[in-house]
């Protein structure tokens, strides 16, 4: 039984879905996003509402519903709302900066790291030490954000390096604390 595969997703104004065989089209104000869905899942569409139901009680198909409900759901609230990554930088001399749309961080390494954007994100970099990624794609906009933390995660020594706001770094006692 998949509670969240069965919840219907409500589809707001100004939102249209369309399917085409496995592929489901998403267009909204903040752009269009498409993907395909497993054949094991049919999709129901009906007037401002969206149902996902599985023909049979296969391991394969209980485990792929609630799944494709969910990216569904997020494709929806990412083409009305979008998604927001934001991290942090700490340490001396860490910082970031944007040129253009290539984003440049000194994190402490003999050489600067520069990140491009891809199609439908923006970087923001309201200052030194703070990065924003926004996008209507939730798994793009957390992919970016995890491959600029990947550059210089933070260590649980000194609490250097780049973290998501809002993360707690668990800190240890060096050699000399007793």
């Amino acid at each position: 039984m998949s509670r969240i595969g069965n919840k219907v997703i409500t589809i707001p104004e100004g939102v249209t879905v369309t399917q085409n065989g496995e592929n489901v089209t998403v267009k909204g104000p903040n752009g269009e996003l498409s993907r395909s869905i497993s054949p094991l899942i049919t999709m129901n569409v009906g007037d401002n509402e969206l149902a996902f139901t599985r023909p049979n009680e296969s391991k394969q198909a209980k485990t792929i519903h609630g799944t494709t409900r969910a990216v569904v759901n997020n494709m929806v609230e990412g083409v009305t709302v979008g998604f927001t990554k934001a991290l942090e930088l700490n340490g001396v001399g860490y910082r970031a900066q944007l040129q253009g749309q290539k984003l440049i961080l000194n994190v402490g390494l003999s050489h600067q790291v520069e990140f491009e954007a891809e199609e439908g994100l923006t970087v923001e970099v309201p200052s030194n030490t703070r990065i924003t990624i926004k996008g209507a794609n939730k798994e793009s906009v957390g992919a970016l954000a995890a491959n600029i933390r990947a550059v210089r995660p933070p260590e649980p020594y000194k609490g250097k390096g780049i973290r998501y706001e809002g993360e707690y770094v668990r800190r240890k006692e060096g050699k000399t604390g007793k």
